[in-house]
């Protein structure tokens, strides 16, 4: 059953990453060409700008036009089942990997709480999420959209926070990245095409569209677009976990929100101003890296602590605390076959694998997964030195 749960982990991943190619290509696509396009030279009809493109030796001409009363064309379409394709996959992954086993969801370093209101959080969080960010953009507080969107970031942090204090640091960026692709479909579904359709319906029903509509929608596609790259990030993060290991990790997944968002600006905001903000990206990526940095990373190592452990010993730890899972003969099978493939069961593989250690068990204290195995301080500390030393197999 390991096996059959690792492929369905593999096929929703891979089906999860080609929709959301998809489904961002196109949006960046749509908002770069609404940036971009000029008034045609010679006016027409209902065309508001157009632009000549070259691709795949291919020359195209692309309109965009307020279409009038029956203009509307029998064949239209429609960019829509890219995001909920990978919204489904991605609520899959969440499920099959953090509520199905249960394996990743919690750290009782972290808090104490129970799978089941874990569980009850994770899905209250994203209906309620969004509930409150359609609420809110929905209100009067909305045409003042600098205190808006200020208003929605302290939500984000209080929820970033939140999570971070109850799950592991893992479920728990992997839970606000759910929120925000959350937000982000129920845009599409609930804001952006309900308003297309209602302007199409009045194109070809001979009435004049309510264009006022589009512009509303638009604005939650702007959103969209400023949630992505954080999204992304969040995406990639549990191969990383010097950021959500770290005490500071809601700080560190702030600053990435940040950085990501500003990133977005300056490749597709207006005028040369808006290429000013790969600044304050750069100044909120230098400050995760920091706080990310491990305490005592860098520092040598003292006179106290400079004394080669034997490798039988260090073996004797990864045997106790690390084989139970990474092995070709498990006695622990809850993650499936080896986790990432490492096994530790010659000293060839313990060695060429040392750095890896390091990182996950001596810097970031991220293996074993929740210490399920009690690892003790003592012997991350004798790892630490092994490793420091060369990892010498004697």
């Amino acid at each position: 059953m390991n096996w059959l749960g690792d492929w369905a982990n593999l096929l929703l991943r891979w089906t999860h990453f080609i929709a959301g190619i998809a489904w961002i290509g196109s949006s960046f696509y749509f908002i770069w060409l609404d940036r971009t396009l000029t008034a045609p030279a010679i006016a027409r009809p209902g065309v508001e700008g157009d632009l000549w493109m070259v691709h795949s030796g291919g020359f195209y001409q692309v309109e965009k036009r307020r279409p009038g009363p029956g203009e509307v064309p029998p064949v239209l379409h429609w960019f829509k089942w890219e995001a909920m394709l990978t919204w489904i996959t991605g609520i899959s992954l969440l499920v099959l990997v953090y509520y199905l086993s249960g394996a990743y969801l919690l750290d009782p370093g972290t808090a104490r709480i129970g799978r089941g209101t874990a569980i009850a959080l994770g899905i209250a969080l994203l209906v309620f999420g969004w509930l409150v960010y359609d609420w809110l953009w929905r209100s009067p507080l909305a045409r003042q959209r600098g205190v808006a969107a200020g208003t929605s970031l302290a939500l984000l942090m209080g929820v970033t926070v939140l999570l971070c204090r109850l799950l592991s640091g893992r479920a728990a960026y992997m839970h606000v990245g759910s929120l925000l692709g959350t937000i982000m479909v129920a845009n599409v579904w609930m804001r952006i095409l309900p308003a297309q359709q209602q302007m199409l319906d009045a194109t070809r029903a001979g009435r004049p569209a309510d264009f006022t509509l589009g512009e509303r929608a638009k604005q939650r596609s702007v959103h969209n677009s400023y949630m992505t790259f954080p999204l992304l990030f969040i995406m990639l993060s549990n191969h990383y976990p010097a950021t959500y290991a770290s005490p500071a990790n809601w700080l560190i997944l702030l600053l990435l929100f940040v950085a990501g968002a500003a990133v977005r600006h300056a490749m597709i905001g207006r005028g040369r101003v808006a290429k000013w903000a790969v600044l304050p990206a750069a100044l909120a990526l230098a400050a995760a890296i920091f706080f990310a940095t491990p305490k005592g990373a860098a520092a040598p190592a003292s006179a106290a602590s400079t004394s080669v452990p034997a490798f039988v010993t260090v073996r004797s730890v990864i045997a106790q605390r690390c084989l139970p899972c990474h092995s070709q003969f498990q006695s622990d099978g809850t993650f499936g076959p080896a986790p990432g493939g490492v096994t530790f069961d010659t000293p060839e593989s313990i060695a060429r694998l040392a750095q890896r250690i390091n990182v996950r068990a001596v810097e970031t204290k991220t293996m074993p997964l929740a210490n399920k195995t009690g690892m003790t301080p003592e012997e991350r500390e004798l790892l630490g030195r092994w490793i420091a030393a060369g990892a010498p197999l004697r």
